[in-house]
């Protein structure tokens, strides 16, 4: 493919976790031309993960939510300029930004969203065109606002043998599977990590449980599983799309620790093992990306579930700044006006081309 058709672009997206801000430089065609350049993850202060995790429960004073958002952004915006310092010879030809901010609220029955993060300051501030507000653009013709990672993972298999599989283990687990025929389907399939996480920060003041060191040391209580199980989520149709409340009547009251974070993986696995029996053709390989990726107790589970389970790091990719580069991706499909999100990925009425495209000020 001709150099001339990539474009280089930066996406920036803060974890769905609340730890930090992740992001990645990359040359893509929009397509399934995708070349990483480099990334990083800048870490929240322990004050301001706590006042994210916060507002993602509560509702906020409204003076309280702008200074949150200006906060946030200004966070991206240190992410940039260490992009740029690290990578400053790649960075000079960067020409658009992919910006997801952080979701506060994400209730798709409503048709309701909310990503913080002020564009506006972005641009201005990296002098490069930011592309953003994907979610609330997609809910407005009738998708789910999710997940959006979908498209981005039919690129990054483009050249896999079909069926293709990959599990995203982010705050909220999701399945993006392409057929022999090139055919999609993409949807939440049940929590990711998110749970897990919130489980060990209320109950043993752990900031995540990424590396299973908790959740190793119990016993997944079955019973909790089934019941968890009956929620009428879980006997959806894909596309769907998972809002922050979905899950929370997992009632894990008496469990230890290490129990209720082994039951929280063993529902993980469950959720996505029931949605893709949905699937009419499952092959034996799953790939598994997301900053969850890596859960020794969450892969133990599903390879009970696949013959074969691989990161996508076997592939020299990296799952924990994924996510940043598929908004940058998603950025580039927008400058080219090519579909971000469609039926089978998010239920929307018709492949669209989502986001908004904030210019700097020109000098």
């Amino acid at each position: 493919m001709p150099r001339s058709t990539l474009i280089r672009s930066v996406g920036l997206t803060s974890s769905t976790s609340g730890d930090g801000v992740e992001a990645a430089l990359i040359d893509t065609d929009g397509r399934d031309e995708i070349i990483p350049l480099g990334g990083l993850f800048l870490p929240y202060d322990s004050e301001f993960r706590w006042q994210i995790l916060e507002a993602t429960q509560s509702d906020l004073p409204l003076t309280d939510f702008l200074r949150l958002e200006s906060r946030l952004t200004q966070h991206h915006i240190s992410a940039f300029e260490l992009l740029k310092d690290k990578y400053s010879d790649e960075m000079v030809k960067a020409e658009v930004l992919g910006f997801q901010g952080h979701t506060l609220r994400h209730i798709p029955s409503k048709g309701l969203t909310l990503q913080i993060g002020n564009a506006w300051q972005l641009t201005e501030s990296t002098k490069l065109p930011v592309v953003s507000d994907f979610q609330r653009h997609d809910m407005a013709i009738g998708g789910q606002g999710g997940p959006l990672v979908a498209m981005f993972h039919w690129a990054l298999m483009a050249q896999e043998p079909r069926p293709a599989l990959m599990l995203n283990l982010d705050s909220v687990a999701s399945v993006t599977w392409l057929s022999k025929k090139n055919d999609i389907i993409a949807g939440d399939t049940g929590p990711g990590v998110g749970l897990l996480n919130e489980w060990v920060q209320e109950m043993a003041e752990l900031p995540h449980d990424l590396e299973g060191r908790v959740a190793i040391e119990g016993k997944a209580v079955a019973r909790v599983v089934r019941q968890a199980l009956k929620s009428k989520f879980f006997s959806r149709n894909l596309p769907k799309s998972a809002d922050r409340y979905e899950f929370d009547h997992i009632d894990l009251a008496g469990l230890s620790v290490p129990d209720g974070a082994a039951t929280l993986c063993a529902i993980t696995v469950e959720a996505f093992a029931c949605a893709v029996k949905q699937l009419p053709d499952l092959p034996d390989l799953l790939w598994v990306t997301g900053p969850g990726s890596q859960h020794p107790v969450i892969n133990k589970l599903l390879s009970k579930h696949f013959s074969a389970v691989k990161n996508v790091s076997e592939r020299g990719l990296d799952p924990h700044t994924m996510a940043a580069e598929c908004f940058a991706w998603l950025a580039v499909r927008h400058t080219k006006g090519l579909p971000i999100t469609t039926p089978e990925t998010t239920g929307c009425r018709s492949a669209d081309c989502a986001g908004w495209m904030t210019l700097p000020t020109k000098e």
